[in-house]
């Protein structure tokens, strides 16, 4: 899947290969190796690919983002002993209280 993800971005971002192996400071034989699955970038090169494309790890190498924890933006929030149950009628709150607010200002 690496491989595939390489090629898919460097095009995406209408680079060579020469390119992308001056960014990661190696040759252009030895990126055309990772293209081809014949070698393996080791993980300073990994993440300087991911850094360079803005993708996560996870996205570089299978081509898919890891699935995020709705609850990360409640952080300020207490939510132990929480039901998930009652964390998702907080959550259904503050989007009404979103909604509400939206419709507040547009009726301004």
């Amino acid at each position: 899947m690496l491989k595939e993800q390489l090629v898919k971005l460097r095009k995406k971002h209408k680079k060579t290969q020469e390119d992308i192996a001056k960014i990661l400071g190696i040759t252009r034989p030895a990126y055309t190796a990772y293209e081809s699955g014949n070698r393996q970038p080791d993980y300073d090169s990994l993440i300087k690919l991911a850094q360079y494309y803005d993708v996560s790890l996870d996205h570089l190498l299978t081509g898919k983002e890891k699935e995020k924890n709705n609850n990360e933006n409640l952080f300020f929030f207490d939510m132990e002993g929480l039901t998930d149950e009652e964390i998702e009628d907080i959550k259904r709150h503050i989007e009404y209280v979103k909604w509400k607010a939206q419709q507040e200002r547009g009726s301004k």
